[in-house]
């Protein structure tokens, strides 16, 4: 049986901007993270990436709290929010295997020695 994949253009275009799908596919994988990760991941400015974390706050996507010296965020816990994590969910599953092996394989890297 052939894999079924998608381009991610479309979902770009769906989401109104490249770092906004960016945003929301990291954290729909990763379950959290904060701005500099996500932008050091995609190679985006950060201002792009704050600026998507930002905008979904305000509009009561994603929470927000301080981790350490960070603001790490999370999805918020409604309807809406869960409808849209299962859309992530199912899309992540038709990404072509190069982007997922890209972007969204398991972090592999142990925490430093002596962080918090």
């Amino acid at each position: 049986m052939t894999k079924i994949t998608i381009s991610e253009r479309p979902m770009m275009g769906l989401f109104g901007s490249e770092s906004a799908y960016q945003v929301l596919m990291f954290l729909q994988n990763y379950e959290k993270g904060y701005a500099s990760e996500i932008a050091r991941t995609y190679e985006t400015p950060l201002n792009q990436i704050q600026n998507q974390l930002n905008k979904f706050e305000e509009l009561g996507i994603l929470v927000s709290r301080k981790e350490a010296n960070a603001r790490v965020f999370y999805f918020r816990q409604s309807p809406v929010t869960d409808s849209l994590r299962q859309f992530l969910k199912d899309m992540l599953k038709i990404l072509p295997k190069s982007t997922l092996e890209k972007y969204y394989r398991e972090r592999r890297r142990p925490r430093r020695f002596g962080k918090k």
